[in-house]
């Protein structure tokens, strides 16, 4: 419970504390709104690195290699855990906007921090919005930024990890209109920081792994019709492979 309660002081007291950083970063961006990019990049970056510390977890990156430095890309990746986030944020070389639920945009403070990072709120039940949403994805992608969707459409809860649920296809339009290269991600174990046993928050191996860029133009006809499955499969398979490496 210690640990639960010092990240939960952290969140709160950094968002409260953050207000004045805001209204810097604001002036900042009204003369370079590159370099507010980059340095609420950065910041954030920071908070979210102290707070995978506080849970305790020995967390394994593999195949960064694989991530370009120089050109934004779509990730694509499994999830289980709100910490997937922090896991895969701290990690992003460029500029990147994570794709998130509708309802987070009405949280104080948290939103604007989202909005400075370039996120994108995705209403799931209606289906204009949720078009226009991956359509500004696609132009934030086309000025080089990066953007980090979740195509399982919300947090995975079965039991077993394996187990992904359908990839929706929607989200790969992204890479197709843009011509970006997808990165997978396979997150092994995240839900047994938290979700597994809440409150608690418990020290677990967690296992991060990027694979090799796909570039949809160079798939087959029939990769490209299902590239949801096409991708997902190359994650399940990540999966696998990573699952000794949990305990």
């Amino acid at each position: 419970m210690i640990r639960f309660i010092l990240i939960c002081i952290t969140v709160v007291g950094y968002l409260i504390l953050s207000i004045p950083l805001l209204i810097i970063e604001w002036i900042i961006g009204k003369f370079s709104p590159k370099a507010k990019d980059i340095s609420s990049l950065r910041i954030i970056q920071a908070v979210f690195r102290f707070i995978l510390w506080l849970t305790g977890a020995r967390i394994t990156y593999i195949g960064e290699e694989n991530v370009p430095k120089d050109t934004p890309v779509l990730y694509i990746g499994n999830h289980r855990s709100f910490f997937d986030i922090l896991l895969t944020y701290t990690r992003c070389p460029i500029r990147t906007g994570y794709v998130a639920k509708k309802e987070m945009e009405k949280i104080p403070l948290l939103s604007s921090w989202m909005r400075y990072l370039h996120c994108l709120f995705l209403d799931r039940k209606d289906i204009k919005q949720g078009l226009k949403t991956i359509l500004t994805a696609i132009e934030k992608v086309k000025s080089g930024i990066s953007i980090c969707i979740f195509p399982e459409g919300t947090r995975n809860k079965t039991a077993d990890e394996l187990n992904l649920l359908p990839f929706h296809e929607g989200s790969f339009k992204i890479a197709s209109k843009s011509k970006c290269p997808i990165i997978p991600i396979a997150i092994n174990n995240s839900a047994e920081i938290f979700e597994a046993h809440f409150p608690r928050i418990s020290p677990v191996n967690v296992i991060v792994e990027y694979g090799k860029p796909i570039y949809i133009d160079q798939l087959s006809k029939e990769e490209q019709r299902h590239i949801g499955d096409y991708t997902r499969n190359i994650i399940l398979e990540m999966l696998r492979k990573n699952k000794p490496l949990e305990k």
